[in-house]
């Protein structure tokens, strides 16, 4: 049986389950577009199958936009509030769920870290996490890191 992850937008208008059992990884990207995003130091992102995810209540709008790296994003988010919910494009097999929406965070600890040359300098990196200066070429040791805290 998948464990359900319920969240949604800042004013309730739109509403999620994740239903899966595991998730793929969970980082802290340092980026500027997740500043931005964030209106803070970094973002989380959730990375889950786009199939896991289940828009319950509202509808969403769409912002496209390139990334650092050139590739096509298309941000969802409530019409209402303007909180993204998660990024991922019409035939992604993953989104990236911004954790910050999930209605319980406690349980999450980050693999990782990206874009860490765009971190603020006052951002403590532990020194034992998985940090990278850009974005990884394979998710591969994040994955495994975040399945051995979870």
């Amino acid at each position: 049986m998948a464990r359900t992850w319920p969240g949604g937008c800042q004013c309730g208008q739109v509403r999620y389950r994740i239903d899966a059992d595991r998730v793929k990884t969970l980082c802290c990207c340092h980026c500027r577009d997740c500043q931005k995003q964030s209106g803070s130091a970094f973002g989380m992102s959730l990375i889950v199958p786009r199939e896991a995810l289940v828009l319950e209540r509202g509808s969403l709008s769409v912002w496209e936009h390139r990334s650092a790296r050139g590739s096509l994003k298309r941000a969802h988010f409530c019409p209402r509030c303007g909180g993204r919910l998660y990024d991922g494009g019409e035939a992604s097999v993953l989104v990236s769920v911004k954790a910050g929406t999930l209605d319980d965070t406690a349980a999450l600890r980050p693999a990782g870290h990206l874009w860490t040359r765009r971190a603020q300098a006052w951002v403590q990196i532990p020194a034992s996490a998985l940090h990278y200066e850009g974005e990884p070429e394979r998710d591969d040791d994040l994955n495994e890191a975040y399945h051995r805290e979870a």
